[in-house]
């Protein structure tokens, strides 16, 4: 369910009288200065610059070189601030240990010492080897070039091409990527550049504050968040979702209640149990069948008789008492007990279901008042009249539209919250039912005031006289302000009395906005100190060639980022598709499929 707003269409009063009829303090309807969003949309251009800043850091603060620096980050799962504070408490030798850096020092970054002059004998395939043609790593241990290259194809095929160990026994080293992509190009170019892309992409796949947007078709970016991955996001191609779990935004509804509620709406699991609970399969055709009579001796339309008791297939004769040659001894006395549960928890999940469906299909309808209203401003500025700020209408309109989706999902959080699916151990029917009382006197409130305020919005003010049309203003504005007040009440409800009283801290929520969905602002990485820095550490060669070309192109005050080579954005590759290009921000089994 979209929000049908934007980052440029937030609240927005050009005059002081638009406010009249709210408190002095209340902050939705003043204007303040303008915050940066909190979330940030990780572009092509920008996904290669954003994961070399977060290298860099730890490079800088733990002298390292940059595969070094990348195996600390995804061992940490990107968290800078978590590598650091393991490095603070409990030293460089156990965050090296226990992410598999070798703490080896070597005076220069070039290539490792040969493994030896003399012939060797690979302890992997044994043979005897010259050493020119064997590979020492980081840890200190030395094979066979060969066994090398085939260690690393089997690891990128199988997709742990982020974290290579040393194939030595009990060695949990991880290999140095420029090793592994110096071998493995010699041999499959195309696998080389698969581990690159995995490399890269291990910036949003193994960072839990980025993630990919998942619009379809594609858009190709990622979203990183800043302070908690339980919020609500607005992709730049206008996606709304949750970040948590990537589904459609479902807040006041945890993650998991949500996916539990699609999943009974979507295979009506509740009609399915109560037939299964009011009927039985035919032991020949298996189709259900529902008793209508008193006799236990039931027939199927498919001709076949069996037992109603067992379900065992019998034949048509039978006593007052019992069925010729067959007993399946006592008869199921919680059958009607069972019965009676299905029933009951089939209406409980219909009362639920109705109000949670009426108030979708009512903003599916109310959404498309967004072009009549426009019409109806125009019409009305047009006209001779003292007033000419419309703007309380817009505002009204999208207050409705985000009351109305808060709404629309409080049912299904309180067919879970004071049900005995998931809380039912937690609190006891004393307190579930205090709880209950609670939620839905504030769920009522504001039900009662959404309706209003829709009836207002859906009034035909361009046609009222001046009077009128302000009678209606006020109206509006103060709705919008109590349904703002409620909607707080109502998730401060849910996240301290009801969810916040549980032991299991497993259901967290998006928190409410008042001015909606923010959207996300382009990352945007400083080029220039990229190149200032870039004296500081040992770039790859693909690092190499992006650095010179950025030195250049802010030297002529220019920035080219299309021309071939070892692209800075990491945008395309060459190769695979007759030659052309393919969009690297794609999760790789994508690109591959393709």
């Amino acid at each position: 369910m979209d929000d049908y707003t934007s980052g440029e269409e937030e609240y927005y009063y050009p005059d002081r009288d638009s406010l009249d009829g709210l408190d002095d303090d209340e902050p939705d309807f003043q204007w303040v200065p303008p915050k940066g969003p909190s979330s940030k949309v990780i572009t092509r251009e920008s996904l290669l610059m954003a994961q070399w800043t977060d290298i860099h850091r730890v490079m800088d603060l733990l002298s390292l070189r940059e595969h070094h620096a990348r195996t600390l980050l995804i061992h940490h799962r990107w968290d800078v601030e978590n590598l650091f504070a393991v490095y603070v408490e409990k030293g460089k030798s156990f965050l090296f240990s226990e992410a598999g850096v070798t703490m080896a020092e070597r005076d220069d970054d070039n290539a490792l010492p040969p493994c030896s002059s003399s012939t060797l004998t690979c302890d992997i395939c044994m043979e005897d080897v010259c050493g020119n043609v064997a590979t020492r790593m980081d840890c200190g241990h030395c094979f066979c070039s060969n066994c090398w290259t085939e260690h690393f194809i089997v690891k990128i095929n199988e997709g742990q091409s982020r974290r290579i160990r040393c194939m030595a026994h009990k060695c949990n080293a991880i290999c140095d990527e420029s090793i592994v992509r110096n071998l493995v190009s010699k041999r499959h170019p195309d696998l080389a550049e698969k581990f690159d892309r995995f490399l890269l992409e291990s910036y949003i796949e193994d960072n839990k504050m980025v993630k990919w947007c998942p619009s379809v078709p594609n858009c190709g970016n990622a979203i990183q968040v800043e302070d908690d991955e339980f919020c609500e996001v607005e992709c730049s191609c206008g996606l709304q979702f949750c970040f948590s779990c990537l589904s459609e935004v479902h807040s006041p509804c945890s993650c998991l209640m949500w996916k539990l509620w699609t999943k009974k709406c979507r295979d009506e699991s509740e009609t399915v149990n109560w037939i299964t609970v009011n009927t039985k399969p035919c032991p020949k055709c298996h189709k259900p069948v529902e008793k209508n009579g008193g006799c236990n001796l039931v027939s199927c339309i498919c001709g076949q008789a069996f037992c109603w008791l067992c379900g065992g297939a019998t034949g048509r004769d039978h006593t007052w008492s019992s069925i010729n040659g067959h007993s399946c001894g006592r008869y199921k006395e919680d059958h009607e007990k069972k019965a009676e549960r299905a029933k009951r928890d089939l209406y409980r999940y219909m009362h639920y279901h109705n109000r949670y469906k009426a108030h979708t299909d009512s903003f599916k309808l109310e959404s498309k008042l967004k072009e009549t209203i426009r019409e109806k401003v125009s019409v009305s500025e047009e006209r001779e009249s003292t007033l000419k700020d419309f703007s309380w209408v817009t505002n009204g309109l999208y207050r409705l539209f985000r009351s109305r989706r808060v709404l629309s999902y409080s049912y299904p959080f309180a067919f879970y919250m004071f049900g005995d699916e998931l809380f039912k151990d937690e609190m006891t029917k004393e307190d579930t039912e205090i709880k209950q009382n609670l939620f839905e006197d504030q769920q009522q409130q504001l039900e009662a005031n959404v309706e209003k305020l829709s009836k207002f919005i859906e009034e035909p003010f361009d046609q009222y006289t001046e009077d009128k049309v302000m009678e209606i203003r006020m109206q509006v504005i103060n709705l919008s302000s109590i349904i703002d007040t409620l909607c707080k009440k109502m998730y401060e409800c849910i996240e301290n009395d009801l969810l916040g009283s549980l032991q299991l801290g497993t259901h967290n929520i998006a928190p409410y906005k008042s001015k909606g969905i923010e959207r996300a602002s382009e990352l945007l990485i400083g080029w220039s100190t990229k190149a200032n820095n870039a004296d500081n550490y040992t770039p790859s060669e693909c690092t190499r060639k992006k650095r010179g070309r950025a030195e250049s192109d802010q030297a002529s005050g220019s920035r080219s980022l299309d021309e071939s080579g070892c692209s800075s954005q990491k945008l395309a590759r060459k190769g695979g598709l007759s030659g052309g290009f393919f969009d690297l921000n794609l999760p790789a089994d994508v690109v591959d499929n393709n």
